[in-house]
């Protein structure tokens, strides 16, 4: 992935979601409260649907809505990100 502010604040991003998804292990391994762990499950969602929203807004600026692509390519584009956010939302 292609972006224009680097890829580092992604990682990162990513890496805190990798995290919180080792906390729900953690927390059903030592068989804590539902409630606790369903807090960070619905934590977990949060962030990922953050990065998703972050991803989308990257791929429009980059390769939907970038001023040098060609028709063609703007199509394609916009086919990638339906298919992709018609996945995401099921």
């Amino acid at each position: 992935m292609k972006s224009s502010n680097g890829n580092e604040k992604i990682i990162a991003r990513i890496q805190r979601i990798a995290d919180q998804v080792a906390a729900i292990q953690r927390s059903v391994s030592a068989e804590a409260p539902c409630a606790d762990t369903l807090r960070i499950v619905s934590a977990v969602r949060g962030a990922i649907s953050a990065l998703m929203d972050e991803l989308i807004q990257e791929h429009l600026r980059s390769q939907a809505a970038a001023p040098d692509l060609s028709d063609e390519d703007r199509q394609k584009a916009a086919e990638e990100l339906a298919t992709v956010i018609r996945r995401y939302v099921r």
